[in-house]
């Protein structure tokens, strides 16, 4: 991965600048870590069964949720 740094006046890296490609590589790799997170927390809790209709239906709302 090509990787270039934004610096400062005296060299302290402030940012960085990656090609898109790999930037959204690493947003799909976190999304995909954030999705096994939550489904080994579901798995820890109380399993309660819900009809398949109403779980989408919640899974849309935190979606919009999410993009606001």
């Amino acid at each position: 991965m090509k990787t270039q740094f934004v610096t400062d006046d005296h060299g302290k890296k402030l940012a960085v600048i990656l090609p898109i490609k790999e930037y959204n590589k690493m947003v799909d790799d976190l999304e995909e870590l954030e999705d096994i997170k939550l489904y080994d927390a579901a798995k820890k809790g109380k399993q309660e069964f819900i009809d398949a209709e109403e779980a989408f239906n919640e899974i849309e709302k935190k979606r919009e949720q999410k993009q606001k």
